[in-house]
């Protein structure tokens, strides 16, 4: 009698281990496509967050141009993705005007909350 309250939870947990590690083999495969299909000129992050150009490839490793000029190497491990060129759309666009738009107006909100709070704490003074 026993057996058979634990066996819906066995059940279930042997579906989440099943499902837990196909998903870890699918994602796993996709890392291994990507570093096998790696190709110099490529722009790509690595897990650290560097963005760069592939200038060199060996097996288990690749040189990065991070800037011009400069080359550093990398193991292939460290490659996260393949910048797209819709990404790369986005890097050409100049929005210097919407930033100081965004910035500007985030001085406001903060000007007008600091006088807020400078208000409620004079009343709050006045009460004590």
């Amino acid at each position: 009698m026993d057996l058979v309250v634990f066996l819906p939870l066995l059940i279930i947990l042997g579906a989440f281990m099943f499902f837990a590690s196909r998903r870890q083999k699918k994602a796993m495969q996709a890392t291994i496509d990507l570093h096998e299909s790696l190709q110099i000129g490529d722009r790509i992050h690595t897990t650290s967050g560097l963005q760069g150009t592939i200038t060199g490839i060996t097996d288990d490793n690749i040189d990065l141009e991070i800037a011009p000029g400069v080359v550093t190497t990398w193991m292939k491990l460290a490659v996260r993705d393949r910048i797209t060129s819709d990404a790369d759309d986005y890097d050409d666009v100049d929005d210097t005007d919407e930033s100081n738009e965004v910035t500007s107006s985030a001085t406001e909100v903060t000007e007008s909350t600091s006088v807020v709070d400078s208000t409620a704490d004079s009343d709050r003074l006045k009460k004590d």
